[in-house]
C-alpha cells in the first residue's frame, strides 16, 4: 500500500485534475495545529493586559504589545533551525511529531499556573516546537507535486484553507471561556492533530517525509555535496528578495493580534442588540474570509495557469497583495480620526469587517503563493532551510509589528495606521514595476 501511495504521489501529475489524498491529511493536521496556535494568539494580549481578578497578568498595554511581537517573531525564527536539522538529520514527519508534542506541552504549561514564569516557559516551548513543525508541514505539501504541476498554487491555497479552518473556530471557542481554559483547549487541539497525523501518515503519504532530505538525495546522486548551479543560485536570490519584500506585508497583517485587537476592544461598537461580541471573535474574520475566498482564488490561479495568457507572475501577485493590505488600513483612517484614543467613542463594526476582508484578499495573493514558490524553486538540498528563511521574514515583520503596535499607545492609532498603509501601497507599486526582472531570476 505504501509503495502504491508513493508511486502515485511521485509520478508526473500535470495531466490529472484531482489532488492526491495526502494533501487532505496535511490539511487536517495543519488545521488542528492552527486551532491550537490561533486559539492561544487570540487571547495572549488580552490575557497579558487583564487584571489578576479577571484571570490575567495585569501587564500594561505597551509592554504586552511588545512581548506579543517578540513571541510571534520568535516562532518564525526557529523554523530556520528546524529546517536545517530536518534537511540533515530528521525526517520531516518525525520533525512534525516532535514539534507538535512540544507545542502541546507549551500551552499546557501556561494552563497549569497563572504567572509570568509559567507564561515564559510555555512561550519558550511553543517557539521551539513551532521550529520543528512549521517548515516541514509546508514542504511536505510541495513533495506531493512535480515542479511544474499547474495544480501547485491551487494545492497550497487549499492547504491554506486548512490553516484557516482551524484559525476560524479557535477564537470562537476560546472567546467563550476563561483565559486559563483557553490555553488548555489549545493544548488539546495540538494533541488531536498529532494523533490524526501519526495514525494516517503511512496510508496517505507512503514513504514521503520519512528520511532526511539530504540523505534521500545523496543516495541517488551527489546533489547534497555538489555546489549550486547558476540557475539554483538565481532562484535562491529571487526567494531572498521576495522574502525581504513580504516583511512589509506581514508587519501590516500582524497588527491583527495586537493593535487591531485592542482597537476592536476599546473603540469598535461590539453591541448587537443585547449581545456583546467578544473581542476574540474578530480574530475569526480573517479565517472565515479565507475559507470563502480561497476556493475562488485557487480556481482563478488554475484557470489562468491553463489559459493562453498564463497566470500572473509571482512578484505581480505579491505587489497586488501589498497594495491591497495598505488599502485595508486606509479604510480605518476615518474611524481613527473620529475616535482617536478616546475609549468613550465607538465606531461601526463594519470598519473592522471591511479591513479584515481586504487583509484576507491580500494574504491570499502573498502567503500561499509564496509557500508554493519556495517549494518549487528551492534547491533540493536547501528545501527546508529556505522554507525557514521564508518564514524568517515573518519573524522580522512580527517584531516590527509589535514595536509599531506599542507606539499606538503613545503616538495614537492614526499615525501608525497611516504609516503602515502608505508604506505598503508604495512598496507594492514598486514591486509591480520590478515584477519582470524578478521573474527572470526565478526562471
Amino acid at each position: 500500500m505504501q509503495a502504491a501511495v508513493q508511486h502515485e504521489n511521485q509520478q508526473p501529475n500535470g495531466s490529472r485534475k484531482k489532488h492526491p489524498p495526502g494533501l487532505y491529511l496535511l490539511f487536517a493536521t495543519e488545521a488542528w495545529e492552527r486551532f491550537s496556535y490561533y486559539g492561544m494568539r487570540a487571547i495572549l494580549v488580552l490575557y497579558l493586559t487583564a487584571t489578576a481578578a479577571q484571570g490575567g497578568l495585569g501587564v500594561d498595554k505597551a509592554t504586552a504589545l511588545s512581548l506579543y511581537g517578540t513571541f510571534t517573531s520568535a516562532v518564525y525564527i526557529t523554523p530556520m533551525i528546524g529546517g536545517y536539522l530536518t534537511d540533515r538529520f530528521l525526517g520531516r514527519r518525525l520533525a512534525i511529531t516532535i514539534g507538535g508534542v512540544i507545542m502541546a506541552l507549551g500551552n499546557f504549561s501556561i494552563f497549569i499556573h497563572q504567572s509570568v514564569a509559567a507564561l515564559y516557559i510555555g512561550l519558550a516551548l511553543l517557539i521551539i516546537g513551532n521550529g520543528f513543525f512549521k517548515p516541514n508541514i509546508s514542504t511536505l505539501v510541495g513533495d506531493l507535486y512535480e515542479e511544474n504541476d499547474p495544480r501547485r498554487d491551487g494545492a497550497f491555497t487549499i492547504f491554506y484553507m486548512g490553516i484557516n479552518f482551524g484559525a476560524f473556530f479557535a477564537p470562537l471557542v476560546v472567546g467563550l471561556m476563561s483565559y486559563k481554559y483557553g490555553f488548555l483547549t489549545a493544548a488539546i487541539g495540538m494533541v488531536v492533530g498529532q494523533i490524526l497525523f501519526n495514525l494516517l501518515a503511512n496510508r496517505y503519504l507512503g514513504d514521503i517525509g520519512k528520511e532526511p532530505t539530504g540523505k534521500v538525495h545523496a543516495a541517488a546522486s551527489q546533489t547534497s555535496t555538489a555546489p549550486l548551479t547558476v540557475r539554483e543560485k538565481k532562484r535562491t536570490v529571487a526567494i531572498v528578495i521576495l522574502a525581504f519584500v513580504v516583511i512589509a506585508f506581514w508587519t501590516a497583517f500582524e497588527q491583527a493580534g495586537s493593535s487591531l485587537t485592542l482597537y476592536a476592544q476599546d473603540q469598535i461598537n461590539r453591541q448587537i442588540g443585547s449581545f456583546t461580541v467578544p473581542t476574540e471573535w474578530f480574530q475569526s474574520l480573517n479565517p472565515l474570509f479565507i475559507m470563502i475566498l480561497a476556493p475562488i482564488m485557487s480556481l482563478v490561479w488554475y484557470k489562468l495557469g491553463n489559459s493562453k495568457r498564463g497566470d500572473f507572475k509571482t512578484p505581480t501577485k505579491m505587489g497586488m497583495g501589498l497594495v491591497t493590505v495598505g488599502l485595508g488600513f486606509l479604510i480605518l483612517i476615518p474611524a481613527v480620526m473620529y475616535t482617536g484614543n478616546d475609549p468613550a467613542l465607538k465606531v461601526n463594526i463594519l470598519f473592522m469587517i471591511f479591513t479584515y476582508f481586504l487583509h484576507t484578499l491580500a494574504e491570499l495573493m502573498i502567503s500561499p503563493v509564496g509557500l508554493s514558490m519556495v517549494s518549487r524553486l528551492a534547491p533540493l538540498k536547501l528545501a527546508s532551510l529556505l522554507m525557514g528563511v521564508w518564514m524568517a521574514s515573518s519573524a522580522v515583520a512580527n517584531k516590527l509589528a509589535g514595536v509599531l503596535a506599542s507606539y499606538t499607545q503613545s503616538l495614537g492609532y492614526f499615525d501608525i495606521f497611516s504609516l503602515i498603509g502608505a508604506v505598503t501601497i508604495v512598496l507594492g507599486i514598486i514591486v509591480l514595476f520590478l515584477s519582470k526582472p524578478i521573474a527572470k531570476l526565478m526562471d
